[in-house]
């Protein structure tokens, strides 16, 4: 666990929520297993582990009650960790989700005083995130959804949402934060159906904002593999809409419920062309959303942390050696090949191109006839993976 050939250190962007190392192993059906970690204690072994920062909601920080006095020393005391150990607040978010006032929802409650109460809250909370020098503010709708779908019209419920986040744009500007608005996505728990369940219908939703040019996505792992989607896809789509302003990064067995393991210990292959894209395409925070087993202590916790980072520098490695492989590059290059006569960029539409398309000797026989090896390729990307290569 410790090879200094992957030792993590701030300049890999690493992030851990207060919420992931600080997740006590209680699930639905059973007790936390271990106990509490104060935010001071998270800050400091993230920092001995080569982490570049932390995330939180505002009551990982800041009891949901406390006092303005209490509330400031808080504050004032995690700010002075922060600064002695060198560490980050790239993001901030709100928890519209625990409290039983968002028991319907926060921004898409059918009670306008649930949603008067879930703006005061995220200004709140976004006052707190630019104190401790957060750029990304991400929002996830935990609550956002139904069970019984004649309770709520979606309809209103996405106009609801939609009035809300342009509202908390224009504060945002008003009060001269400069922060990126990322929008998280998953299709159901906790509630039976979540309200926009995938990064591509998120991506659809900030297209009608007052202020689309602000507002992009915070995809993870294990929300689209619970649609059974491909997350490097989904990451791609994100990338080239110029919409990828935040990641979640963890691992999935499958479409289960969220389970939020430890990035690099599944999805493997999938989780590979996830690194070599994020490598080539996104310089921002690599963000841990998920938590150590249920089983594991306090030591354990932090085996997870740093295990996240080494499967993520490992793939990162072995994104390098697929990209300087000379067989797989040969490969990729017949692969793409064509005739020259073809290979003109498409462009932008007009009569000459189209009577120039239109009058190209395609032959499909030919065409159909072209080889593609992608069983050498993706056996000699298995074998890379596998280090046999």
């Amino acid at each position: 666990m410790t090879s200094n050939n992957f030792k993590p250190n701030p300049e890999h962007k690493f992030t851990f929520g207060l919420w992931t190392v600080g997740n006590r192993g209680r699930d639905p059906f059973g007790d936390a297993t271990r106990p509490s970690l104060s935010p001071i204690k998270m800050v400091k072994e993230l920092s001995r582990l080569g982490a570049y920062g932390v995330n939180l909601h505002d009551n990982d920080l800041v009891r949901i009650d406390a006092s303005p006095e209490e509330r400031n020393r808080i504050v004032r005391e995690f700010k002075q960790a922060l600064d002695d150990h060198g560490m980050k607040v790239p993001m901030a978010t709100t928890n519209l989700f625990y409290d039983p006032v968002f028991k319907d929802g926060a921004f898409t409650s059918n009670d306008p005083g649930v949603r008067l109460y879930a703006l005061q809250k995220t200004m709140r909370s976004m006052d707190l995130g630019a104190e401790l020098g957060a750029h990304i503010y991400v929002f996830w709708g935990g609550r956002e959804g139904a069970e019984v779908d004649a309770a709520k019209d979606p309809r209103e419920a996405l106009k609801w949402n939609r009035e809300a986040l342009n509202f908390l744009c224009e504060y945002s500007m008003a009060c001269g934060y400069d922060y990126k608005f990322a929008l998280e996505a998953k299709p159901n728990e906790p509630r039976g159906d979540i309200y926009l369940p995938t990064t591509g219908a998120m991506l659809g939703f900030i297209a009608t904002l007052d202020h689309a040019e602000m507002v992009g996505v915070n995809p993870e792992v294990g929300h689209e593999q619970m649609s059974g989607l491909n997350f490097y896809h989904v990451v791609a789509q994100a990338i080239e809409a110029g919409k990828l302003f935040h990641i979640d990064l963890n691992d999935q067995k499958g479409p289960r419920f969220d389970q939020d393991l430890r990035f690099g210990s599944e999805s493997i292959k999938n989780l590979f062309f996830l690194v070599r894209l994020l490598e080539e395409s996104y310089d921002g925070p690599r963000h841990f959303d998920a938590h150590s087993y249920r089983s594991e202590n306090e030591e354990g916790v932090w085996e997870f942390a740093a295990g996240c980072m080494r499967n993520y520098l490992i793939l990162k490695q072995k994104a390098r050696q697929f990209n300087e492989d000379a067989e797989i590059q040969a490969l990729l290059a017949e692969i793409h090949s064509s005739a020259p006569e073809y290979s003109e960029p498409l462009g932008a539409y007009s009569r000459d191109r189209a009577e120039k398309i239109k009058a190209l000797p395609l032959d499909r026989t030919e065409l159909a006839a072209k080889k593609l090896p992608y069983e050498r390729l993706d056996q000699l990307t298995v074998d890379i993976l596998f280090g046999v290569r």
